[in-house]
């Protein structure tokens, strides 16, 4: 019997290790690994993206994707005569996703931080976006201090649930609990319903969404002292060239009119600042 649970315990040890090893060499491989060779003779970057997030990356009544990301992705790689394959992923799954290589970007509302920067590289800002409350107007929350003893919702994985644990401060101390959910549009549903009385979300999402319903004035939406962000695109450490390449393609996009057209034709305006 000793001999046996001996046996069991190696086994498992060697199990263990032999695990964490290829965790290791994975995470080593994308932080080191160069892979714009292979995407320039496959003519295919791979997209990850939540296809629910509007107006960055979301799926119409027929199924198309469209979104502002889509089309400035689109236009960053045709540059290079590269097509771009966008792939539905688990948002709270999207850094694993890029570091097992399953896709090679997270492209969609993607925020710059710094507890991502430990593991993935970013290209430059190319929009601002802030966290904003929305709420129902019946409910009469003005600040983030009407939220006491109420029922918040968030998207998991999201930038804005990671301000809202970094920095309890601002909401955090007045919800009486906090619900996530998979995508923001299952949120707005529960929201409709009372079953949450504030929702933390992108400002870009919140003011789309809200200006395409058929009575936009029974939403409110709040300022909530967060600091402002700057969507990237997130990319693996050892992809060097390919950063500098969505770099400098971002740039020939502004200085042609391209991203100004792209603001006007999403959000209204060519300014790039859209809160």
């Amino acid at each position: 019997m000793k001999r046996y649970v001996k046996f069991v315990a190696l086994f498992f040890g060697l199990f263990l290790v032999m695990s964490l090893s290829g965790c290791t060499n994975v995470k080593k491989k994308a932080n080191t690994t160069d892979t714009w060779l292979q995407i320039v003779a496959k003519k295919k970057v791979v997209i990850g993206l939540d296809d629910s997030f509007v107006p960055m990356g979301f799926r119409e009544k027929n199924g198309k994707l469209v979104g502002y990301d889509i089309d400035l992705a689109k236009a960053v790689f045709k540059l290079y005569g590269i097509t771009p394959d966008f792939q539905t992923i688990d948002w709270s799954m999207k850094e694993t996703e890029l570091r097992n290589q399953t896709i090679d970007l997270i492209w969609n509302g993607y925020t710059k931080t710094t507890s991502r920067a430990k593991n993935v590289a970013f290209s430059d800002p190319y929009l601002t976006n802030k966290q904003v409350l929305v709420t129902k107007t019946a409910q009469n929350i003005t600040s983030t201090a009407d939220m006491k003893g109420k029922i918040l919702g968030l998207q998991s994985g999201s930038s804005g649930y990671q301000a809202y644990i970094d920095q309890p401060k601002v909401l955090k101390q007045y919800v009486k609990e906090a619900i996530q959910y998979d995508t923001f549009n299952n949120a707005f549903m529960d929201l409709d319903a009372n079953r949450i009385q504030g929702l933390l979300i992108d400002s870009v999402y919140a003011n789309y969404y809200i200006s395409h319903k058929s009575d936009p004035s029974s939403y409110r939406t709040v300022k909530t002292g967060f600091a402002s962000e700057s969507f990237v695109v997130g990319m693996r450490k050892g992809d060097k060239t390919l950063r500098k390449k969505i770099n400098r393609a971002l740039k020939i996009l502004k200085e042609n009119g391209t991203i100004d057209r792209l603001n006007k034709k999403w959000f209204g305006t060519t300014n790039t600042n859209t809160n």
